[in-house]
């Protein structure tokens, strides 16, 4: 569950977009010449379906990051079934492994701006409690950030390469500090210490401004900057109502902090102040929210990325003129994860598209076309068989309009109606939005219409929306996804007597509100480790959540003086109602919803005499990160809802499953 502000990173994971002309490896029709007799027959699609095995063998790919001389890049791959760094030539090529790890998942950084030292990160089985590595020349790992409990991450590197920053929160598990290391002898200085509970964001290129976020609602945040030298913070977000601020990047040139605030409307826009006299100027602003900006190195070019109605698109800009910068035309998707090299010559990015999952490209900014280094998709599925999404909408009960993704199956039709999942996303600010899911293809591909629903609360749609939910959990953004059900059973292709609701994390709560709540309006339920107690997952939350806490409790309840609300609005005490199948998965390392979270409503709902599935994994947190996980996962629902769903007998379980 991501119970905070929806917000995209900075840097070399800033998620961005282009519009684009075609979807990704679609082959290119076959021509006729002037004497040809007749047009070949139409391939009914899909032409085959694919076993999950087949989804999940196409290869993860993710992060980007420049090596001193440009010539290597450094990425992260889940090639071997566990993610796993790995660096391959920027011309293209073989990859080398920089890391082999064969259980817990290991994420690249970032190579050391003057040699070819590398920083990595991961957690222990899915825990979170992150910790920072460097992997020497020689191959050699040593832990950055030793000890027990304690959870870092990487703030950056200081403009000249000899410095970085971390935060941890090793002192005082509920705050982080901020930690200045040697980029040499990684002997390190604590340059702030966290006495206020603010959240440590992004620290200048000259190492002498630290940019915090305060979070006093999930509506409202305030900006601070920190002197670092002196300790003197000011506040930087007067603002008057509700209004979300947030720090995107310090100006190369150490004179500007960027950042992004709602204040002056519903969608946020991109602002400067100037550091010391603390004015502010207007940059940038759009009909969505401005979630990211960033700026090269040397402060040449500024990338600006919006959240145009689920989509990401980016513009590129020259820092000093604003004249933009010209992008090359792609296929179909969105530009992710884009990394501007620190030559500001070339840049590297992903492009994701609905049917095609990440792939790494390399573009030469001085011209020429963008170069393919990476083929993710298993070359075993051909891309036609695989759909597109479409953005729908619809009135909800109270004519609050509820935007939509929807994933409709080649073999559905008014003939062949098919049945239907809606789809609820976690947070509760999350969003769903256009790209490449695996799982939702596969579900598709078997014939399963999805529709990603954005209820009220969901981020992407103004600050009105976004805060519609408030308080209201368990009843007002539930009742979207029965109007969802209702929209659904308009569409001639649906089958309107087999619809069934599958969320994950905020969304799995959604899932059991939505059968202990409204009994009868789904025919299943599938919970991706949901919430089933609030009194308990708002008790058990991690310490470093502290800085957030109230605004946790101001968004759900407080379980010190709404216990009674928290019991009506929390599944488990209301699981009498389910009497529908239902599927629960839950990671046994999920620290921020507990395996009792699913073990007692697994143990209520059986009670009832309906069919309940169980299934944990033992080596994974909050979500499934290792393709074997995967496979047993994602295969098995679409078994249960292939016997309960859509009636066809059950799948044999996978040899290696564990149900409990």
């Amino acid at each position: 569950m991501t119970l905070r502000r929806t917000v995209l990173p900075l840097a070399i994971t800033l998620a961005l977009s282009l519009a684009a002309c075609q979807p990704a490896g679609t082959p290119p029709a076959e021509g006729q010449g002037p004497q040809a007799a007749a047009a070949p027959a139409e391939v009914a699609r899909p032409s085959r379906q694919y076993g999950i095995e087949e989804f999940i063998e196409s290869t993860g790919v993710a992060g980007a990051s420049f090596n001193a001389d440009e010539s290597r890049i450094l990425f992260s791959s889940n090639k071997s079934g566990i993610w796993n760094a790995y660096s391959m030539p920027v011309a293209g090529g073989e990859w080398t492994a920089v890391t082999s790890s064969d259980t817990d998942n290991v994420y690249a950084v970032a190579y050391f701006p003057a040699d070819d030292r590398v920083l990595v990160t991961r957690d222990q089985g899915g825990n979170e409690l992150d910790h920072l590595y460097v992997i020497e020349a020689d191959g050699s790992e040593r832990d950055l950030t030793p000890g027990e409990n304690l959870k870092a991450d990487f703030l950056g590197f200081t403009g000249d390469g000899n410095a970085f920053h971390v935060m941890s929160n090793e002192r005082d598990p509920r705050y982080f500090d901020v930690y200045r290391y040697d980029a040499r002898t990684y002997e390190r200085t604590r340059v702030y210490e966290n006495k206020d509970g603010y959240e440590p964001s992004v620290v200048s290129q000259d190492g002498k401004w630290l940019a915090l976020g305060q979070s006093n609602t999930t509506n409202d945040s305030d900006l601070h900057v920190v002197e670092l030298a002196t300790g003197k913070s000011t506040k930087v977000s007067q603002h008057e109502g509700q209004a979300a601020f947030d720090a995107q990047d310090f100006s190369p040139d150490g004179q500007w902090l960027y950042y992004t605030a709602n204040d002056q409307g519903e969608f946020a826009q991109l602002r400067r102040v100037k550091l010391g006299s603390w004015e502010h100027e207007p940059v940038r602003s759009a009909d969505w929210d401005i979630v990211a900006a960033y700026f090269s190195k040397g402060g040449k070019y500024l990338a600006v990325a919006t959240n145009v109605d689920g989509s990401t698109s980016v513009k590129l800009y020259d820092a000093a003129t604003g004249a933009e910068q010209p992008l090359p035309a792609l296929p179909a998707g969105e530009i992710r994860g884009l990394r501007i090299a620190d030559s500001e010559q070339r840049l590297a990015f992903y492009l994701n598209g609905d049917r095609q999952p990440n792939d790494l490209y390399v573009l030469e900014l001085a011209g020429g076309e963008p170069k393919q280094l990476t083929t993710s998709l298993n070359p075993a599925i051909d891309p036609a068989d695989l759909v597109d999404s479409s953005v729908v909408r619809f009135p909800s009960f109270d004519g609050m309009v509820i935007p939509n993704i929807l994933w409709k199956p080649h073999q559905a039709s008014a003939e062949n109606p098919a049945p239907a999942l809606v789809w609820v996303h976690g947070g509760p600010g999350g969003q769903t939005t256009r790209a490449h899911s695996a799982l939702i293809q596969y579900l598709a591909n078997h014939g399963y219409v999805v529709l990603g629903i954005n209820n009220r609360g969901s981020s992407g749609y103004g600050k009105t929306f976004f805060a519609a939910d408030d308080g209201k959990h368990g009843r007002e953004p539930l009742w979207d996804t029965v109007e969802a059900k209702k929209y659904l059973q308009t569409l001639d292709y649906v089958d309107d007597d087999r619809i069934g609701i599958v969320g994950g994390s905020y969304g799995g709560y959604m899932v059991l509100s939505a059968l202990a709540f409204q009994p009868g309006e789904f025919k299943v339920g599938v919970n991706i480790f949901g919430v089933s107690n609030w009194l308990r997952t708002l008790e058990s939350i991690p310490p470093y959540w502290e800085s957030f806490r109230e605004a946790l409790y101001q968004e759900i309840g407080n379980p010190e003086t709404q216990r009674d609300f928290l019991v009506e609005t929390s599944p488990l005490f209301h699981a009498d109602k389910i009497n529908v199948p239902l599927m629960v998965l839950q990671g046994a390392n999920d620290p921020r919803v507990i395996k009792p979270e699913s073990d007692d409503i697994v143990a209520a709902v059986q009670k009832n005499g309906v069919p309940v599935e169980y299934v944990v994994f033992d080596d994974e947190g909050h979500g499934f990160s290792k393709k074997k996980n995967q496979i047993e996962g994602y295969g098995r629902m679409l078994a249960f809802l292939d016997q309960h769903l859509k009636n066809a007998a059950p799948a044999a379980p996978a040899a290696d499953a564990k149900a409990e």
